[in-house]
């Protein structure tokens, strides 16, 4: 047993040398990275720029559309001659050329409330953010107070180790001079073995909450991590009178992002709305296009010859005269590429209006939706606002229950103390059995692991009234 005992004692003085070493992570640091890092707060980042992107494109539909494209087309068989504009049977390239494009002109409204509703959406996402993060940092809270806990529950045992083998000791001796029984000495032992595996317990919640930590901040489970452990008072807390929960609520209500993204929520679905009744009307646009064309058996007059031909006479003053009129020959060549695009080059603008009759009635669906998506808004609003109101009269109710625990425990500790501290005397004179003994000092450690479950209980339900404050998070 002694043998086991020096091995326990030498693992653990191994790892806090070990521990000492690695960087002690803060609860500030542990929670400002864990809202950079978290995925949960990386995905809701990724949504934002999504909205962002689609606020972007909602404001790129006010200006005109371009569009550019040539097509070349081989012709073969029977088809029109571009030189002679008649068919021919022949075989020829083509190729067009074309810019155009269009604008709305007038569409009530439709654009700027579609621009309005993207541009409120992608605030909600922004707002999401900063709900993750909240999330991120209550869990990281609870996981870092849970590590705190486990780490005073270590520090617990090994002064209860320590007490035990001390016994131990005293008893062995007793024993071993024939004052007490071997048993008195076997139930010491076996309390140092209970005590041993209960400072072996404290170390594995101790790594799991700390596994905990780890999987919040997104790093990796096998990396050496380690946190601050701060002292219970020096936590700064608020006087529970202070943190009145019909108050904290009105405050809460201007802090939470939850509120804040759900209210943009509703501002870009009323925008939805006034844009899906907007399709339900008329639209006025406009169109133009520019375009000219190439083909490759397309001739050009290179140079034009007249000749003198004589086509009749004329008596005059009984005199004839011949009458003449010029003949002309055109001589051709081909059309260069850049001369055709110039020559043929063309453009028009038209307006147009168009008025929806019948579109399987998809703009009245559209609209009718719109609406529901704004009702669905504002119930949610609704019941967000409850259920943040019904959390923090919660959270006050358990503060004040806690607080009440902690009171009770304090007491408990002290009088747990004081009858071990007696019990201790009258054993050391031979008045009590080693039985009395342990249960007096299991049921002292019992009250202290109790007081210390107690101050964190009461540490982190205050913390969360001071969260729904919108002080943050703070040991």
């Amino acid at each position: 047993m002694k043998k086991t005992f020096l091995i326990l004692i030498t693992f653990f003085a191994f790892c806090n040398l070990y521990a000492q070493n690695i960087e002690k992570w803060t609860l500030k640091k542990c929670v400002e990275y864990a809202m950079k890092n978290n995925i949960s707060v990386i995905q809701a980042d990724i949504q934002a720029r999504v909205s962002e992107l689609q606020a972007k494109q909602a404001k790129l539909y006010q200006y005109p559309s371009a569009t550019f494209g040539t097509s070349i087309s081989p012709q073969f068989g029977r088809t029109i001659d571009r030189t002679t504009n008649v068919f021919a049977n022949t075989e020829i390239i083509t190729q067009n050329i074309a810019l155009q494009g269009s604008i709305e002109i007038f569409n009530w409204g439709k654009q700027k409330n579609n621009i309005a509703s993207a541009q409120f959406l992608a605030k909600a996402a922004l707002a999401d953010i900063d709900k993750s993060a909240n999330d991120i940092a209550l869990n990281v809270t609870t996981f870092f107070l849970q590590a705190i806990a486990a780490h005073q529950q270590i520090e617990i045992s090994k002064v209860q180790i320590l007490q035990t083998k001390n016994n131990l000791e005293a008893t062995r001796k007793r024993v071993d001079a024939g004052a007490l029984p071997e048993l008195n000495a076997l139930e010491f032992e076996s309390q140092l073995a209970t005590d041993s595996s209960n400072l072996v317990l404290s170390e594995t919640n101790y790594t799991q909450a700390l596994l905990g930590i780890k999987g919040l901040l997104n790093l990796d489970a096998a990396l050496p991590f380690d946190i601050d452990i701060p002292k219970i008072e020096n936590i700064p807390l608020e006087n529970i009178v202070d943190l009145d929960p019909n108050l904290v609520y009105k405050l809460a209500l201007e802090s939470q992002p939850a509120i804040k993204a759900n209210k943009l929520r509703i501002l870009g679905s009323e925008k939805g709305v006034l844009a899906s009744k907007a399709a339900l009307n008329p639209s006025i646009s406009a169109s133009y296009y520019l375009g000219t064309n190439y083909a490759n058996k397309a001739q050009e007059v290179t140079s034009i010859t007249t000749k003198p031909v004589i086509i009749g006479n004329v008596n005059v003053a009984g005199n004839n005269y011949d009458v003449f009129s010029e003949s002309y020959q055109f001589n051709f060549s081909k059309s260069k590429y850049f001369s055709q695009l110039s020559n043929n080059f063309g453009q028009s603008f038209s307006l147009n209006i168009s008025v929806p009759i019948f579109n399987y009635g998809i703009n009245k669906t559209n609209y009718q939706q719109s609406k529901l998506n704004l009702e669905t808004a504002k119930i949610t609003e609704t019941q967000i606002e409850q259920k943040l109101k019904q959390d923090i009269y919660t959270a006050h109710s358990n503060a004040l229950n806690a607080l009440q625990k902690l009171n009770a425990s304090k007491k408990l500790v002290y009088v747990s103390q004081k009858t071990f501290n007696i019990a201790s005397k009258r054993f050391d004179v031979g008045l009590l059995n080693s039985i009395e003994l342990i249960t007096n000092q299991n049921n002292y450690l019992r009250a202290k692991t109790q007081l210390l479950a107690d101050e964190f209980d009461y540490i982190f339900k205050m913390k969360l009234l001071e969260f729904y404050k919108g002080q943050g998070l703070k040991l």
